[in-house]
């Protein structure tokens, strides 16, 4: 993945793709915002259904088939695979001929992340988002946007200094590191020390049934629910690279901003609006 990464590094200014990073569990019977615009965004162009991630694959990829087909997304073709080598056919990687978005669902992160990884088809994808394409991914699916990617198991006590992991991601953007579900599981703990390990990278929080959608180093909140962006420029201090994994973590001067839908981020300046 590293490789990929640089290699479109010199492409990084001119980015043209659109990515809308969901925080899982998104509405699929009522108004069905988020899914709304990636429809709208996909139009009458070809969209995978990525399900690489779950273990009900084949059930994930006909319920959001007939959702998108509802939505006026006909042209949707399913993508999984349970080996690496398979990422590496050339009937797997035709399937995404002339495609405009890629949708990853949700499940397990690390399976598409250890699927993919320096494979043509993950080269395909990046080539996709970086001419212009629509990544778009929900739960799992948005764990893996960033370089790097938080994993690791669940309990009360988030904020222990040891209650997490990291993990590469895919990388489609910098500097970011995206967890999912947040306030729904009580993850402001682990987003937190993740920010503390590195302040220079933003730490962005997306409950459920909400996204943002990342264009030109700007996002956009859309969705019921709230984001949360923890930026780490000004920490004075922190226990996290001394404490026992047992301990409880300490952070000072830590910044968090908190989004609702229709207000925006600039990623390079790091300053919210409405």
């Amino acid at each position: 993945m590293r490789s990929i990464a640089k290699k479109f590094k010199a492409r990084a200014s001119r980015r043209k793709g659109t990515l809308i990073i969901i925080g899982g569990r998104e509405d699929k019977e009522k108004d069905m915002e988020i899914l709304k615009e990636i429809a709208n965004q996909t139009g009458k162009a070809k969209l995978v259904i990525a399900t690489i991630a779950s273990r009900v694959s084949e059930e994930v990829w006909h319920d959001y088939k007939k959702i998108f087909a509802d939505l006026g997304v006909k042209n949707t073709v399913h993508f999984t695979i349970e080996r690496s080598e398979e990422a590496r056919d050339q009937k797997n990687l035709a399937l995404f001929d002339n495609v405009k978005t890629i949708f990853f669902t949700g499940g397990d992160q690390l399976k598409i992340t250890t699927k993919l990884g320096g494979s043509p088809i993950l080269e395909k994808i990046m080539e996709i988002y970086h001419t212009g394409g629509v990544i778009a991914g929900t739960s799992a699916g948005a764990a893996i946007m960033g370089k790097t990617m938080l994993v690791g198991s669940e309990n009360a006590e988030s904020h222990k200094v040891g209650n997490w992991m990291m993990a590469p991601g895919i990388g489609f953007v910098e500097d970011i590191i995206v967890d999912q579900h947040f306030a729904q599981r009580g993850r402001i703990g682990r987003l937190l020390g993740a920010v503390a390990l590195n302040p220079g990278i933003l730490g962005i929080g997306i409950d459920e049934d909400t996204a943002i959608i990342i264009k030109d180093g700007n996002f956009k909140v859309i969705g019921s629910n709230a984001v949360y962006v923890v930026d780490g420029q000004k920490i004075s201090s922190t226990n996290i690279s001394e404490a026992a994994a047992e301990k409880t973590m300490s952070m000072h001067h830590v910044q968090l901003h908190i989004l609702a839908n229709s207000e925006k981020f600039n990623l390079k300046s790091r300053k919210p609006s409405r």
